[in-house]
């Protein structure tokens, strides 16, 4: 079997709070816009039986307080969802009263003892807000690096999904092949790599619910299971299912996250979601290729991207 890791990067977007949002309508438009935020995520995820990952970015308590993220957190915990370590740096620069303020952005662009001391604060904040001790961490804008994996295997992290071949080699500069797509152990903890498909030849894609239509997920999803790949990992957003500015649903995005959970129901004896706690020891072989190319599929999806678009701009 296949096992499939449906992940949800969950955080305040700085967007935002750079336009001098309060923050009810931060959280409102990053966490639960339009009706199709994490509440809508959780419902439809039961719904199906379905397991998910949330990494949830905590840096926003060190400007707002913990009840900024602990509610969300709760609610995740609640619904029987895991909720594992997500970290955007630039938040811990970052002040109410002055929103040009910030920390550097990427956490690549600190050094070995600035990114473990950051991600042990992270993980401090998180389990405050109500969380298990995380033992899975993926970046802020998939922007790792080897010393992210030495400073997680400091910290006792198992694993880390941070490597996404389609944004190599920046932000996303852990020393791996840009294809890698099969977890692997690395600098001490096991690598779970974002999955990837080849939209055009020679150019990557990675599976997330606003980059894939659902002809090229079944796609992915098929050939992962007839090639015995030992890990899928899908990557969606709390915020991604809205539109830009939050305030109004985003329908072929919210299409695309019913079908998925739709086809997982269908597929669970050989393609069944779990979480990082649960996950089998995998071989490590990394052997594993990414879908090719297929240009029905691939204009199938720009065609939908299009109307998307046009739809939003008459909206506006």
């Amino acid at each position: 079997m296949t096992a499939v890791l449906l992940t949800i990067d969950t955080e305040l977007m700085w967007r935002h709070h750079t336009a001098g949002c309060d923050l009810a309508t931060q959280v409102e438009r990053s966490l639960e816009p339009a009706g199709v935020g994490i509440a809508y995520q959780l419902a439809l995820l039961a719904r199906h039986g379905l397991k998910a990952t949330f990494f949830v970015d905590p840096m926003p308590t060190m400007v707002f307080g913990l009840d900024a993220i602990r509610p969300t957190v709760e609610a995740i915990v609640a619904a029987g969802q895991e909720v594992q370590l997500h970290l955007h740096p630039n938040w811990s620069g970052a002040r109410i009263d002055d929103v040009e303020r910030h920390g550097r952005f990427e956490l690549i662009d600190y050094s070995l003892d600035e990114q473990r001391a950051l991600i042990a604060g992270a993980r401090d904040l998180l389990k405050a807000c109500g969380a298990p001790d995380p033992v899975a961490f993926r970046a802020g804008s998939y922007a790792a690096n080897d010393d992210t994996l030495t400073a997680l295997t400091d910290l006792g992290f198992a694993y880390d999904s941070s490597h996404n071949g389609a944004d190599a080699p920046w932000p996303s500069r852990i020393g791996l092949p840009s294809r890698q797509i099969a977890p692997v152990e690395r600098g001490g903890v096991v690598e779970v790599p974002v999955t990837l498909i080849e939209d055009t030849p020679g150019h990557l894609r990675q599976f997330q619910i606003c980059a894939l239509s659902q002809g090229e997920m079944r796609a992915a999803l098929d050939h992962a299971a007839a090639q015995g790949h030992e890990a899928v990992t899908i990557v969606g957003h709390s915020f991604e299912l809205a539109n830009r500015t939050g305030t109004r649903p985003n329908g072929v995005h919210v299409g695309r996250f019913e079908g998925l959970c739709a086809m997982l129901a269908d597929a669970r004896d050989t393609l069944p979601t779990a979480q990082f706690r649960d996950l089998p020891v995998f071989a490590g072989s990394g052997e594993a290729t990414p879908l090719g190319p297929n240009r029905l599929r691939t204009r199938w999806r720009q065609a939908e991207q299009l109307w998307s678009n046009w739809v939003e701009e008459r909206a506006a």
